[in-house]
Formats: C-alpha cells, sequence, structure tokens
C-alpha cells in the first residue's frame, strides 16, 4: 500500500467529499463533523483550524488529541483492504475515517457508527 502520498493530502482537500457524498445519500455536515470529533477528538473550533491551515493527513492523526478506544471495533474493507489486517496506524486510522463515512452514507443509525 503506497501512503505517503495519501498522508501528505490536505484533509480540507478531502473534507468537501466526505460532505459531499454524506449529503448526496441524505446526512448531514454535521455528521459527517460529529463522526470526525468521535474518531480523533477534535473539536469545532479544532477542526476549522485544520481546514483553514490545509492540514495533512498525517499531521491531522498524529495531532489528533486521542483517537478513540472503541476505534479498534471499526471493521470490514474499504478500499480493498481489511481494516483490521492494515498494519500502519496512521494508515488505519485514515481508514477507519473512511469506513465510517461510508457506514453514514450507507444509511446506519449514528449509534451503531459511533459504536455505542
Amino acid at each position: 500500500m503506497q501512503n505517503t502520498r495519501v498522508f501528505k493530502m490536505s484533509f480540507a482537500g478531502v473534507y468537501p467529499h466526505y460532505i459531499q457524498k454524506a449529503e448526496k445519500k441524505g446526512r448531514t455536515k454535521e455528521e459527517i463533523d460529529k463522526i470526525i470529533f468521535w474518531l480523533t477528538g477534535y473539536d469545532e473550533k479544532d477542526l476549522q483550524e485544520i481546514l483553514n491551515n490545509k492540514t495533512d493527513f498525517e499531521t491531522f492523526f498524529k495531532q489528533a488529541p486521542q483517537i478513540n478506544p472503541n476505534a479498534s471495533m471499526i471493521k470490514g474493507v474499504i478500499c480493498g483492504y481489511r481494516i483490521e489486517e492494515i498494519e500502519d496506524e496512521l494508515m488505519r486510522n485514515i481508514r477507519y475515517l473512511d469506513k465510517l463515512i461510508d457506514e453514514l452514507a450507507k444509511g446506519k443509525s449514528m449509534e451503531k457508527i459511533l459504536r455505542k
């Protein structure tokens, strides 16, 4: 898995695609934000700063206040890779976020997405 290109991508460049994917399926930006906050420990102010600074994915996850301890409950295949088999922690965190956004777009309840 070639990681360096993804790691250096701006989170601000991908964020609108997350929102677009969710909104196409009748979900909201607020739900996307809630997923990001749950996974990373960031809050609204932090997220706005990340977007304004065009922070890359590597920095986004390395500076995250706390990756949710329940993130390891996120299982399945995303982009052709089984999440629980991804050894690189940074790539696994990126794929966790991708998987959560996919679950939102597929109509899962927020309670199930957030592993409550």
